[in-house]
């Protein structure tokens, strides 16, 4: 389907879902952990254009697709994710402790942006994130909202049913209404 889209806007239905890697580079993902209130995605794309020379001109371009790496901002960062995916742990009283042995949790994160006709949906589908940072600042004559950020690197998975190395979908209702209803309660996996 042609993209209709003329503008894009608005970022929102954040939500990961936990992958555990197979031995083959695959993944399976386990259930919708929804973030609310993200504020911005930006992900450069990651990998390097090299020409090659011949007959003194460029005889061919290789290109190398390594994924994604930026910026996520979001109002807060829920406990569900704080131990979920940063390995975060409760004491019995309570108290999340953050453990600096932790290991690292892979997932996806679906999202989608708004747009003039189609609210497009997308998925990354190998993600790792750090720690957000701690910061705050006092309350003066109004409120001012502190976000937090995390750096999302996004790299490829293995996909046994296309045998790729995959790294982004995306959908719009008009694509597959079934695929776009379900895109936030299971990790789409291609056909």
């Amino acid at each position: 389907m042609a993209d209709t889209n003329k503008i894009k806007y608005g970022i929102r239905n954040a939500t990961i879902f936990p992958a555990t890697i197979a031995a083959d580079g695959s993944a399976t993902y386990g259930e919708a952990i929804p973030v609310p209130g993200s504020v911005s995605l930006s992900l450069d794309q990651q990998g390097d254009t090299t020409p090659f020379y011949a007959d003194n001109i460029v005889y061919y371009t290789s290109v190398a697709n390594n994924g994604y790496e930026g910026d996520w901002e979001v109002a807060k960062i829920p406990d569900s994710v704080l131990t979920g995916i940063l390995g975060y742990v409760a004491d019995e009283n309570g108290v999340l402790i953050e453990d600096a042995g932790a290991p690292v949790v892979h997932f996806a994160l679906a999202f989608q942006f708004e747009g003039d006709v189609h609210a497009r949906r997308h998925i990354l589908y190998n993600c790792t994130m750090n720690r957000p940072s701690v910061s705050g600042s006092t309350k003066e004559e109004a409120i001012e909202p502190q976000t937090e950020t995390v750096t999302i690197t996004a790299t490829t998975i293995y996909n046994a049913k296309l045998d790729k190395d995959i790294v982004k979908g995306s959908c719009t209702q008009a694509d597959s209404a079934t695929q776009y209803a379900a895109w936030f309660t299971t990790a789409y996996q291609p056909t």
